[in-house]
């Protein structure tokens, strides 16, 4: 069950749902535009549906494809923390896609993995909650999450122990910077 990053690709653009390595923690990864392997990483992680999950994206033109829309002093402040280890929670319009942010603003992140980075050029943005069901400790390893989520995921890739901090978590709206979670990343 073990995946290569081609075979994880392919598994994400058919529906399927993993278990893949980030630049924090092991996440559990489905396509963001799929409504329905997102709807199984909620039910996989046993989360209630109005709690969003953090989105990473490619470069920060993938903020089109999730339709939201950012002010130059926004993008340049994001151009000095990604790609990184910071989330940013950004204002969300109605904008079809609510079953990704149950009428909240999105939590979105470029990360600092170039290997992460060309698996969501080819899948397009992802949701990637850490990979452990809500309220348990975060699979460190893949062992931990075979354990978490057996034979209920198409696919496991193996990056070794993740066992740091997730990320910081930021939230920008009306041009105020607010840390809402002291990660790895200093702010």
């Amino acid at each position: 069950m073990n995946f290569t990053i081609d075979s994880a690709i392919e598994a994400l653009n058919t529906g399927g749902v993993g278990v893949f390595p980030t630049d924090t923690l092991y996440g559990l990864v489905a396509r963001a535009l799929d409504i329905d392997a997102v709807n199984r990483v909620y039910k996989l992680k046993n989360r209630s549906d109005g709690k969003p999950f953090i989105i990473l994206i490619s470069s920060i033109d993938d903020l089109s494809i999730l339709k939201i829309s950012i002010d130059e002093k926004t993008k340049t402040f994001l151009s000095t923390v990604w790609p990184g280890l910071v989330s940013v929670i950004l204002p969300c319009e109605d904008n079809g896609l609510s079953y990704l942010h149950s009428g909240m603003d999105l939590a979105i992140r470029l990360p600092n993995n170039e290997i992460l980075i060309n698996l969501i050029k080819e899948t397009g943005p992802i949701v990637a909650p850490s990979a452990n069901p809500e309220g348990l400790k975060p699979a460190s390893n893949i062992n931990e999450a075979k354990e978490y989520f057996g034979d209920n995921v198409e696919f496991y890739v193996d990056g070794g122990i993740l066992d740091g901090e997730p990320s910081t978590l930021l939230s920008i709206k009306d041009g105020e910077i607010k840390v809402l979670r002291q990660g790895r990343f200093k702010i």
